[in-house]
């Protein structure tokens, strides 16, 4: 995943700026940001504090977190599936008696 070269202070800062009254495309070129990337920060961390922005990141984290377990014991429990429904020899034989 990409690392994002500002740190969730230096975010809500130029977040801050334009709600202050500094025009958007001003402070966009004074940090060396797009304006996309800067509508996008404000869409996400809108109103936020450094706080509320940690936690947020903390529960996106514990959230992939859960995601990838879930993924992987679902895979543990079909390979568990396939291997109690596939007949091995020794059953074969049992079954033609």
């Amino acid at each position: 995943m990409k690392t994002c070269r500002f740190t969730d202070s230096q975010i809500i800062a130029i977040l801050k700026q334009a709600e202050a009254g500094s025009p958007v495309p001003e402070l966009c070129r004074e940090h060396g940001i797009s304006n996309a990337t800067f509508y996008k920060w404000r869409a996400k961390y809108g109103g936020m504090d450094a706080s509320l922005m940690a936690r947020m990141k903390e529960l996106e984290d514990e959230n992939r977190r859960l995601k990838k377990m879930y993924a992987e014991e679902r895979l543990k429990a079909e390979i568990v599936a396939e291997a109690l429904t596939k007949v091995v020899p020794s059953q074969r034989r049992e079954m033609a008696q």
